[in-house]
């Protein structure tokens, strides 16, 4: 796996073009080949498959005021096809190695927070909205402004914060970690497997590919994240067939019965623009969008910065190639997942599993944006892949973002401090917008204390009120007597 400085720091001299793909997605030029393309298109696949898996589960637990539920397999389709079509856009239109698909978190807030207030059109048509609106701060350069008035060394820190979260998302999801029920009244919120100890086959099989991963990714392996994944869904298969094993999680490593399955398209187009005023009232659904449009903006921010550093393909001041295209990309990608009834969909995190399999460009989206579309058909085979053998790529890949620690000055405590808090906040609250939240606010308020007010860009100051607002949205309801 080259070094990812030596990536960001290669000759300007690019070798020669193979072809018009080469051309055209500037392979070459940017160190990378058709190979390690088409190794990270599959390892961001596989990384993020479970998303067929768990925003069915999220949307579908759901039900809007009206007591309706959606459909589990229209939901799976609705969710692959968003994510095919806009991971290629994104591949295409923004070169870059960034996947695109329903977002966590986002596809809660409208399950639990939207539907039970309008019905389940007026939530997707809020959806719709909130990506219209991302768009128009893109067209008019407020969203790229907002991203540059950011200081580097800032960016850098969102870049090791969602390293860390990411990889607590692999410890979580993997079982390693859990959550201790309220019930046991200790203080103590997470410990060590589902008793304070390891237990059972599926924590072997994460620790093993661990293991795997890493001993990999020492030597030098090409390949070495996919190569895990592959081998540990293998081993699974095996233990499962042999064990009987109950308690795997969301995917089951099992054989289908069924290789090809039809898709139902039954969601696509059932949203609503307005109804939700007419349900909700007009404040609540506007404190609503703007909870969306918070939580999308900046987790996308945060995400695109932090994959394209990780990748090298930052400028020399800290900006990212295209960034306009792919900005409004990823606001596109909101309303169709509005319009198909998916949830807003979002860049992810999980792109970084291709990133460290050596995708450097938006060839890689072709695979990941093909492999979904195959899973249009193909979902009884593909969804095949443990959470258990997939998550040992998010700990690898958390810490070559954690690297990226070492370009932070911890000397100046007006830097530093808002960098920490970045860090700390987004894996200890679970979420990418708390953790920039944290630190802009924190970032201004020490500018401000030490007489630097000036040096803050005006749009830091706006996007900080902003998330003091959001971070006490529940007494400004209660003010607002919205609750």
């Amino acid at each position: 796996m080259p070094d990812r400085q030596q990536v960001a720091e290669r000759s300007n001299t690019a070798p020669p073009e193979v072809n018009g793909f080469d051309r055209f997605f500037r392979i070459s030029e940017r160190g990378s080949t058709f190979g390690r393309e088409i190794r990270g298109g599959f390892a961001t696949f596989f990384t993020m498959a479970y998303i067929l898996v768990l925003n069915p589960i999220i949307l579908g637990s759901g039900k809007d005021k009206f007591g309706h539920h959606l459909d589990a397999g229209q939901l799976v389709t609705a969710t692959a096809l968003v994510a095919c079509v806009m991971t290629v856009v994104m591949g295409v239109g923004g070169n870059l190695p960034l996947a695109i698909a329903a977002g966590l978190g986002l596809n809660a807030v409208v399950a639990f927070q939207l539907a039970p207030l309008m019905s389940w059109a007026d939530a997707m048509g809020l959806v719709v909205i909130e990506g219209v609106l991302i768009c128009v701060l893109v067209v008019t350069g407020l969203r790229e402004a907002i991203m540059n008035a950011i200081p580097q060394q800032l960016k850098q820190a969102i870049g090791v914060g969602i390293g860390l979260f990411i990889a607590f998302i692999g410890f979580v999801d993997a079982g390693f970690v859990s959550r201790i029920p309220d019930a046991a009244h200790t203080t103590v919120p997470v410990q060590l497997g589902a008793v304070g100890r390891l237990t059972g086959w599926p924590v072997l099989v994460f620790c093993l590919g661990v293991l795997l991963t890493i001993a990999l990714l020492a030597r030098r392996v090409k390949g070495a994240i996919l190569i895990s994944i592959v081998t540990m869904t293998v081993v699974a298969i095996v233990i499962d067939s042999v064990a009987g094993i109950t308690n795997w999680g969301l995917t089951t490593p099992k054989v289908p019965d069924k290789i090809v399955a039809t898709p139902d398209f039954g969601l696509l187009g059932h949203f609503s623009l307005f109804g939700a005023f007419g349900k909700a009232g007009a404040l609540t659904v506007v404190l609503l969008v703007f909870t969306l449009i918070l939580s999308d903006f900046f987790d996308a921010m945060g995400t695109i910065v932090g994959i394209s550093a990780e990748a090298g393909l930052l400028d020399e001041n800290g900006k990212v190639p295209g960034i306009g295209r792919v900005l409004f990309i990823d606001g596109a990608a909101a309303v169709a997942g509005g319009v198909a009834s998916g949830s807003s969909n979002t860049a992810y995190i999980e792109s970084a599993a291709g990133v460290g399999e050596g995708a450097r460009t938006g060839f890689a989206n072709l695979i990941t944006g093909g492999l979904f579309g195959l899973a249009l058909f193909l979902t009884p085979l593909l969804t095949i892949v443990p959470l258990q053998a997939a998550a040992p790529a998010l700990i690898a890949v958390g810490f070559l973002m954690m690297t990226h620690v070492k370009h932070i000055d911890w000397d100046r405590y007006e830097i530093a401090i808002p960098a920490f808090l970045t860090i700390a906040a987004m894996p200890f609250t679970y979420s990418i917008t708390d953790g920039i939240g944290a630190g802009f606010v924190s970032y201004v308020v020490i500018k401000a204390v030490l007489g630097k007010s000036r040096e803050v860009n005006w749009l830091l100051w706006a996007v900080s009120a902003l998330f003091l607002v959001y971070f006490a949205i529940d007494p400004v309801e209660q003010i607002l007597g919205v609750k």
